[in-house]
């Protein structure tokens, strides 16, 4: 059976969960090679052998850490060479998707980013995308070379398949290159102990009709109540009342998770291009004629002050 290399992301050792999602996704292709890279990647080999990695391929050094994409790049395709792969895949985020740029341009072969779900075809993958701001679905393969492919986070479930996990390290040679851009400093995010907004199976998003600030906090006891991250809409993070980081949408962060709750947002298609291919969409908004209903499973036509609360009054009790 052919081998498909999975680039893995991982903080020290911990397996994030979009490469776990890669995996399941990777045995529908063929046989997962997993590649982890800097501090800790030995100690990814447990899980990700856990989820279905025949082999993992390893390799540390201090150009992972202290210099931008290109090291990076110079270690896939390092691993590429070595395994001779069917397709390579990545996590659909800002870093990953600029290695599988670069990747592709090295070797010849056709990028495919943001896919949705993956099936194997007749004459290779077939990826599936959500394009043009979410108003097609298209189904698209690679013609030339070997397949690389960015997935996004929540595209498939994390399913257990225990497989040998055989641990190699990968012998890494860096292009003059790979030193061009030097990290010089970091500055570690400040946690909110709420899921990455990219990664999380909830999203609970304020937009305009939160009216202010202040009343975001509503939006937040939902999101704590559920184990949600937050969002918010341009209008919302505009007005300065949340961070941009949360912001979702076409100038924003895409996210596709199994819940979308908007609380106040009419439903433009700025906002729509980041969140339409979420799995179950639910609308909380005054206006009834919101273009935001006509996307919803689930549409509540009320007053996000009183409707939220309530609400997470009933998830609380229903959990506690």
């Amino acid at each position: 059976m052919a081998e498909v290399l999975v680039y893995v992301d991982h903080v020290d050792g911990a397996v994030r969960k979009p490469t776990l999602e890669l995996l399941t996704l990777a045995r529908r292709l063929g046989e997962p090679v997993a590649l982890a890279l800097g501090a800790g990647a030995e100690a990814t080999a447990a899980v990700l052998a856990e989820h279905g990695a025949v082999k993992v391929l390893t390799a540390d050094a201090p150009e992972f850490a202290d210099y931008l994409v290109v090291p990076k790049v110079d270690a896939l395709q390092a691993a590429y060479e070595a395994v001779s792969p069917a397709a390579v895949l990545l996590p659909s985020s800002a870093e990953a998707k600029e290695i599988a740029a670069r990747l592709a341009v090295r070797i010849g072969s056709g990028l495919l980013t943001d896919a949705v779900d993956l099936e194997a075809g007749a004459d290779g993958p077939v990826a599936t995308q959500s394009v043009f701001a979410a108003a097609f679905t298209t189904k698209s393969r690679v013609s030339r070379g070997t397949p690389v492919i960015t997935v996004k986070p929540n595209s498939a479930p994390v399913e257990a398949a225990p497989a040998a996990g055989a641990v190699e390290t990968l012998a890494v040679t860096f292009g003059e290159k790979s030193t061009g851009t030097k990290i010089v400093s970091r500055s570690p995010r400040e946690s909110t102990g709420r899921p990455e907004l990219t990664e999380a199976a909830i999203v609970v998003s304020g937009g305009r009709g939160v009216n202010g600030a202040e009343n975001f906090g509503l939006i937040e006891a939902l999101a704590d109540s559920l184990g949600a991250a937050v969002g918010a809409s341009r209008a919302a993070v505009d007005a300065g009342w949340y961070p941009h980081a949360n912001q979702v949408g076409q100038t924003g962060k895409s996210v596709s998770p199994q819940l979308y709750i908007a609380s106040g947002i009419s439903g433009a298609i700025q906002h729509r291009a980041g969140m339409q291919t979420s799995k179950t969409i639910v609308a909380i908004n005054k206006d009834a004629e919101a273009p935001i209903f006509d996307l919803v499973d689930y549409g509540i036509v009320g007053d996000l002050f009183e409707v939220v609360p309530k609400l997470t009054d009933e998830v609380k009790a229903r959990k506690g």
